[in-house]
């Protein structure tokens, strides 16, 4: 476990804040604050928002009029250190005076010259069994992050008080525990696409890579095991087109790399430096100093890319992030969105920033800034997890498209296209083998390389461009004759690659 810093009880008033709220801000905080008030029955209330769109923002200056409308206290939950920190800033910058319960806080003599409370889950449910001391008067809960379950076991605390639950994805991260059942109604907040319509959000330019994720397996918690994750995202083949990916769209900018497993990442950051990129690799077994350092290193570096795993998803802020790179696949929704998220703050001239997803995620859970209808997944969170769609059927309908940098090295070839499946279908109702399909790809491979060649090194150099497009290709053989083992699709391709640079030697011997 690495050591953590002790964390301040009361924050020095002075490093508020003072943020003024937007309109949209103004808006969403009316209607909470609205029902919060005429509220007889405590309902809890849930409130969706994007990420960078401001929660932090709204729920403190809900606290700060809740206290002055009420005269009851507030008391935010929080489950990570750097929220902790961040609300209690916050909240100084609205002129409501808070103490940290932090691990160090056994008891609280002086609970009455507060008004608000911040606290960890873990540090407030252990001193409240412990019975160390009791909050007194607290009218309105707060929860930040509220789709993780850990907050759960507190409410039994607070029977008498108004729960307001804030999340960017009201999807309990627990399939077991709906967050229906702890939330009696959802006001959703500005869509993604509204804030970057309104230049309050960044736009994504987002490029696809498709992976075969046939190896994945599933694990308990419904995402895919890590084991499975590392045996598939530390081959070299991925690493390399990892590499591929960031050279083609994201060279020379700011770079979040997220990994499903620490081997990896540190794979990946061998890899980033073995090819002269400024690079680091974060995980939680670094102490609070070693990561310090390294988000410092980051900041303060333009062209930096830091290569993390499950760290840096909440409680990370840094709005100079110009690229997001998804070296990971996720069945979490919640997770997907805060990992692009990271990437998602105006900042200066930046307006824009890169999202790679090398997980077939995009296909999965639709465009970041897409609609989503959070009231029906709210209400209805098992229709949604079913309708997920499966790897299999993403791969079956999945197109490749050329990267345009690619397309550019063959732009003496009118037609680069060649569809397998149509190829095969034609291939049986001529009564052909069904190996001609491959045949006639690698002609049309060897035909686009001549073509945009003056010798056969230059050809050559083509045909190693074409590995990407040519896995695909093997893996639509695959499915075609049922047999997509990864095996059997890595034999095909490395077959295929052979056979393509024999190919390309005759050629250029005949001429």
């Amino acid at each position: 476990m690495a050591s953590q810093d002790p964390i301040p009880n009361e924050i020095d008033p002075e490093e508020g804040v003072g943020k003024e709220l937007y309109d949209y801000q103004k808006q969403a905080l009316s209607r909470i604050f609205h029902h919060l008030i005429d509220n007889n029955d405590n309902e809890n209330v849930l409130f969706q928002l994007p990420t960078g769109g401001g929660k932090t923002v709204i729920f403190s200056e809900i606290a700060r009029r809740y206290i002055q409308r009420t005269g009851k206290k507030v008391i935010i939950l929080t489950h990570r250190i750097e929220l902790l920190i961040q609300t209690s800033v916050m909240l100084n910058g609205f002129t409501v005076k808070n103490k940290v319960i932090s691990s160090e806080v056994k008891e609280l003599p002086d609970q009455n010259e507060y008004q608000c409370f911040v606290a960890m889950v873990e540090t407030l449910n252990n001193r409240l069994n412990e019975d160390a001391f009791e909050l007194e008067n607290i009218g309105l809960v707060v929860i930040d992050e509220a789709h993780y379950n850990s907050f759960g076991k507190l409410f039994k605390f607070f029977k008498n008080s108004t729960v307001l639950g804030v999340t960017a994805t009201p999807l309990s991260s627990n399939i077991n525990l709906p967050m229906n059942e702890n939330y009696d109604k959802l006001i959703v907040g500005e869509s993604i696409s509204s804030l970057v319509e309104m230049n309050y959000l960044a736009k994504a330019n987002t490029y696809c890579y498709d992976v075969n994720l046939s190896s994945l397996n599933i694990g308990m918690n419904g995402d895919y095991t890590v084991r499975s994750s590392e045996e598939l995202y530390s081959d070299y083949s991925m690493q390399s087109r990892l590499l591929t990916a960031y050279q083609e769209q994201c060279l020379g900018k700011k770079t979040l790399i997220f990994n499903n497993g620490i081997n990896t990442s540190n794979y990946v950051c061998d890899s980033f430096r073995k090819a002269g990129y400024p690079v680091k690799h974060l995980d939680n077994k670094n102490t609070a100093a070693e990561r310090r350092e390294i988000l410092k290193w980051f900041r303060e570096t333009p062209d930096a890319v830091l290569t993390s795993v499950g760290i840096l998803t909440t409680g990370f802020d840094e709005p100079s992030v110009e690229a997001i790179i998804l070296n990971r696949a996720t069945r979490s929704m919640t997770l997907y969105f805060q990992m692009i998220g990271r990437g998602s703050r105006i900042f200066g001239k930046k307006n824009e920033f890169t999202v790679i997803d090398l997980g077939n995620n995009v296909a999965r859970f639709g465009a970041w800034d897409g609609f989503v209808d959070w009231d029906h997944i709210f209400r209805h969170p098992e229709v949604h997890l079913n309708s997920i769609r499966s790897d299999e059927e993403i791969q079956r309908n999945f197109k490749y498209k050329m990267p345009k940098e690619i397309r550019e090295r063959f732009a003496k070839s009118e037609n680069i296209d060649f569809n397998i499946s149509e190829a095969y279908d034609a291939a049986i109702k001529r009564g052909d083998r069904p190996k001609v399909v491959i045949e006639e790809s690698i002609d049309q491979h060897v035909r686009i390389c001549t073509e945009n060649s003056e010798d056969l090194w230059d050809a050559r150099e083509l045909a190693k461009l074409l590995e990407g497009e040519i896995e695909f290709r093997a893996r639509k053989y695959g499915e075609c004759l049922a047999k997509i083992t990864p095996s059997y699709i890595k034999w095909l391709q490395e077959e295929y690659m052979r056979k393509l640079n024999v190919r390309l030697i005759q050629e250029f011997q005949v001429a």
